[in-house]
């Protein structure tokens, strides 16, 4: 069965963590659209520097989470801090939870987790430097390579994105999580 996800980026991603998991996703068969604030292309960030631009698929307005199956949020250090100033980038994420769909964050990816108020109790992993805010936000951080929580799928940096990607698919392919919680 076909499957749609949705991955939520703006200016400043990180490249390996939309790209890799994109084609990953699309190696299935399946869909992966991106979806920002704004139409037109998003700029990538690589190894210090502004990279490619990626085309955007639908906007957080036009975006339905009625028509997915999964939700992607890759991290980079400027893209999650863009998005989690739009309360409706923001309360997209929350309605992944709210609909007990498989979400998948990495690196500074979880920063929306947490603006979505969804980490508390939950098992967690993300970049370093993001753990403190997990924690206070009332996640279980673990320094693990990926971390799976009732459809929740995270990991900390691109050299997880192996892990990342075949765990994000195998939550995607169970389908809903019922004890998904917002």
């Amino acid at each position: 069965m076909e499957k749609r996800v949705a991955i939520l980026a703006t200016n400043g991603f990180e490249k390996s963590e939309l790209q890799s998991p994109k084609e990953y996703l699309e190696q299935q068969g399946w869909t992966a659209e991106i979806v920002s604030l704004e139409s037109g292309t998003i700029k990538s960030w690589t190894n210090g520097n502004w990279g490619k631009d990626f085309t955007v698929d639908r906007t957080v307005s036009e975006a339905s989470v009625s028509d997915y199956h999964a939700l992607v949020l890759p991290g980079g250090v400027i893209n999650p801090d863009l998005l989690r100033r739009d309360k409706k980038a923001v309360q997209f994420v929350k309605d992944f939870f709210e609909q007990k769909k498989p979400v998948a964050a990495i690196c500074h990816g979880p920063q929306m987790l947490i603006e979505a108020d969804v980490v508390d109790g939950r098992k967690i992993t993300s970049f370093s430097s993001v753990k403190t805010d997990l924690i206070n936000a009332g996640a279980k951080w673990t320094d693990e390579e990926v971390v799976v929580d009732n459809g929740l799928v995270t990991s900390r940096t691109p050299n997880d994105l192996p892990a990342f990607n075949k765990k994000m698919v195998e939550e995607i392919k169970e389908g809903k999580h019922e004890l998904q919680r917002a």
